[in-house]
C-alpha cells in the first residue's frame, strides 16, 4: 500500500467476508502534529494517513515530515563479538558467550561455556513452563527458557493440519495446561485440547461496554484482542476503533479463571485522540509481555507512528505516562501493525505484520526483530533497528494462503508455534486460522513452517 494524504474509500462489504464483520483501522483520516516517543524515532508530520480496510487492518499511514531520530542502538558491553545474532546455536550461547553484531549485547554478557539452562519456571511465552500444567503463550517472561526445536534442513517445520471452527481474524492465544484459549477480532472465541481440532466458544464481552460509545462513537465491533495472565488474574485486552481513524481505545477486562465465570470490564487502558488531538499513533492491536521481573508491558499500534509500548501495573492498568517507540516504517507508508512480543532464551522477539491485510495488493506478511531489553532497541537479522524500518521476513503468502499475518506465538508440548490468519485460496477468500511450527536457526532466529 502506498502512502497518501487523501482518504481512501473502504470496501466494507468485502471486509465482511474477510473477518466476519470485524475490522481495523482502514483508510485515511488526517493525522496532525507529532510526538517523540522514547526509545525510537519521533513520529511526526502533518501528512494524513491512508490505509486499507480490514481488521487489525492496514489502516492509515503517516506522511511524516519531521521528528527527530531516536537514540539508536546500544553498544555491546563486553564479551566476545558474535556474528549474526544474539544467541548462536539454537538460541543458547556456547563457549565464550557471544555479543551480537549490530550493536546489541547478548543477554548474560560473556558466557564461560555451556548452554543456557532450560529448566525453571516460566519460559518464553509462558508463565509456568512449556506445555505443562501452567499457562504458556500470551504473556512471556520469567526464566531464560529456550523452547522450540532447532532448525534442521532435513526435517523443516511444517504447518499444522487443523479442523473444526477455523474462521478467525487477528488471533491471539494462551495455553493453560493442555487447553488452548483463542480470541480473535469480533471477540470470536475458540478452544482446543490438542492444537489441531478447534471448537467455537462464547463471546467474552457481549454487549459492548457502555464507555465505548462515549469515547469512540461509531464502534460496531471490537478488534484484535490479546489474552494473558499475570497478577493472579487472566487479562483480556481489546481494541475499539472505526475504519480509517486513529481515534481509538484499548479496553481491559479480567477474570479469575478461563474455565468458568464472567469477564469484569475495567474500561480503557490507553486511548489515542480521545478528548484531544495530535496523537500520531493508534491505540489498537494490544499485546502483553512480561519482563524478567514479571512486570507486564503492553505493546500496540497500527500504521501512523508505528508500534508503541507502555508499562502496566499488577492490576493491568497503565503504570505511568512514558510511551516507548519500538517499531516503525517511516519510509514505507507506516504499514505495520499486530505486534506480538515473545521471550526466548533471555531475548525478546518482536513480531509485526507488514503490508495490506484486506485490500489490494494483499501483501500482508510477518516480520521479526529482537532485543535484549523489552523496550528495545529491536534490530533485525541485518542489524537494522525496527524503529528505522527494519524487520526480517518470517512468513509470506502463496497461492493457497494469501496475506498471512497478525501473528501470535505459543509454546505447546515444548514446541513453538506461530498462530495467524490467512485468506483461503484467493484475496476474496475467508479469513482462516492457521498454525505453523516455528523452529530456531543456529543464530536463534525463527523459521516458520507456514503458510
Amino acid at each position: 500500500m502506498k502512502p497518501t494524504r487523501h482518504v481512501l474509500l473502504l470496501l466494507a462489504a468485502g471486509w465482511l467476508g474477510c473477518a466476519g464483520g470485524g475490522g481495523n483501522s482502514g483508510t485515511g483520516g488526517a493525522g496532525s502534529g507529532g510526538m517523540t516517543a522514547s526509545g525510537g524515532a519521533a513520529a511526526g508530520g502533518s501528512g494524513g494517513p491512508a490505509g486499507s480496510s480490514g481488521s487489525s487492518g492496514s489502516g492509515g499511514a503517516p506522511a511524516g515530515s519531521g521528528g527527530a531520530p531516536g537514540s539508536g542502538g546500544v553498544t555491546a558491553t563486553g564479551g566476545a563479538t558474535g556474528s549474526g545474532g544474539l544467541t548462536p546455536a539454537g538460541g543458547r550461547p556456547g563457549s565464550g558467550g557471544a555479543h551480537a553484531s549490530g550493536g546489541m549485547p547478548a543477554t548474560g554478557g560473556q558466557a564461560s561455556g555451556g548452554a543456557r539452562a532450560t529448566g525453571g519456571v516460566g519460559g518464553a511465552g509462558g508463565l509456568n513452563g512449556t506445555g505443562g500444567s501452567g499457562p504458556s503463550g500470551g504473556a512471556g517472561g520469567g526464566a531464560d527458557d529456550c523452547p522450540g526445536m532447532a532448525y534442521d534442513d532435513a526435517t523443516p517445520p511444517q504447518a499444522v493440519t487443523l479442523s473444526g471452527s477455523l474462521g478467525a481474524h487477528d488471533p491471539a492465544a494462551l495455553v493453560v495446561g493442555q487447553q488452548i484459549y483463542l480470541y480473535a477480532t469480533g471477540l470470536v472465541a475458540k478452544t482446543s485440547t490438542n492444537l489441531t481440532a478447534w471448537t467455537a466458544a462464547t463471546n467474552p464481552i457481549n454487549p459492548q461496554p457502555s464507555w465505548i460509545a462515549a469515547s469512540v462513537p461509531g464502534v460496531t465491533n471490537l478488534w484484535a484482542p490479546d489474552i494473558s495472565t499475570f497478577g493472579g488474574a487472566y487479562h483480556l485486552y481489546y481494541a475499539a476503533s472505526t475504519f480509517g481513524s486513529n481515534t481509538s481505545c484499548i479496553g481491559h477486562a479480567t477474570r479469575d479463571t478461563l474455565a468458568s465465570g464472567t469477564w469484569a470490564d475495567h474500561g480503557s487502558v490507553i486511548c489515542s485522540n480521545v478528548g484531544h488531538t495530535g496523537d500520531d499513533w493508534n491505540a489498537i492491536d494490544p499485546n502483553v509481555v512480561l519482563d524478567d521481573a514479571g512486570t507486564p508491558w503492553l505493546a500496540f499500534g497500527s500504521f501512523w507512528g508505528g508500534i508503541k509500548m507502555v508499562q502496566l501495573d499488577a492490576t493491568g492498568a497503565r503504570a505511568d505516562d512514558t510511551l516507548h517507540a519500538i517499531a516503525a516504517r517511516p519510509s514505507n507508508g507506516g504499514a505495520l501493525e499486530g505486534a506480538w512480543v515473545f521471550k526466548r532464551c533471555g531475548i525478546y522477539y518482536l513480531f509485526t505484520s507488514w503490508g495490506s491485510c484486506c485490500s489490494s495488493p494483499y501483501d500482508y506478511n510477518i516480520r521479526v526483530g529482537r532485543s535484549s531489553a523489552v523496550t528495545g532497541p529491536y534490530v533485525d537479522k541485518a542489524g537494522t533497528q525496527l524503529t528505522k524500518g527494519g524487520g526480517t521476513l518470517v512468513l509470506a503468502g502463496n497461492s493457497a494462503w494469501v496475506a498471512p499475518g497478525h501473528n501470535a506465538v505459543i509454546v505447546y508440548g515444548g514446541r513453538t508455534y506461530n498462530v495467524y490468519h490467512a485468506l483461503k485460496g484467493s484475496s476474496s477468500g475467508t479469513a482462516t486460522l492457521r498454525i505453523a511450527e516455528l523452529a530456531w536457526d543456529s543464530d536463534g532466529w525463527p523459521v516458520s513452517g507456514g503458510p
